[in-house]
């Protein structure tokens, strides 16, 4: 009689532990959330959203829609710039910078940087300075007028022009990659045998 009047308080206790115990709800469905960010230039494409038959399409800057699996998009809406720092914020801060690009122009059949373009190359110095970069292209090219070989010899002796005053401020020579285009990429599009101060130009990429 002792042995019962023991061992029943004890199963009681056990079923009523085992009906105060919840089963666990079931884990919510697998949610995306878009957002529609600006490119390095600073412009904005477009994207189209679909899901279960539903589209929605993000044309803005910060622009968002969340989806959930077998679900159609929600409505689109725009986040502000705080917003978007902490959704996006730790992801973009540990991409690679984008690439700084430059354009140098130069005088007619030379090798002699413009006045603008001498100036803007202290702005030029100064960012692969502080970008410490690990590849920079330097492409020399021509406008059409002239020969074809005559002009990629131009083409390259301003690119080496430009490698030589970026050799000089500190750029490290094994980060240098020296190529010529004469006048075969013009920035401008014009015929042959067309004189286009635009076209007289060496760009830089710095990565």
């Amino acid at each position: 009689m002792t042995r019962r009047s023991f061992v029943l308080p004890i199963a009681l206790l056990l079923l009523a532990a085992a009906c105060a115990t919840a089963p666990k709800p079931p884990p919510p469905p697998p949610r995306d959330v878009i957002v529609l960010l600006p490119d390095d230039q600073g412009k904005t494409g477009a994207i189209v959203v679909s899901s279960a038959g539903v589209e929605r399409r993000l044309d803005l800057p910060g622009q968002t829609v969340t989806v959930e699996s077998g679900a159609p998009p929600g409505l689109p809406t725009v986040l502000s710039g705080q917003e978007v720092d902490a959704i996006a914020g730790p992801a973009l801060a540990a991409l690679p910078k984008p690439p700084s690009r430059f354009i140098l122009y130069f005088e007619h059949d030379s090798v002699i940087l413009t006045p603008e373009s001498k100036v803007f190359l202290k702005n030029v110095l100064e960012t692969i300075r502080d970008r410490v970069p690990v590849d920079i292209s330097v492409v020399g090219h021509t406008d059409t007028l002239g020969e074809k070989e005559y002009n990629y010899a131009l083409s390259l002796k301003r690119a080496k022009a430009v490698a030589a005053i970026l050799l000089g401020n500190g750029v490290d020579p094994s980060v240098l990659d020296i190529t010529s285009h004469g006048k075969d990429n013009p920035l401008v599009p014009t015929g042959d045998q067309v004189r286009e101060p635009r076209n007289r130009r060496v760009e830089i990429t710095a990565r």
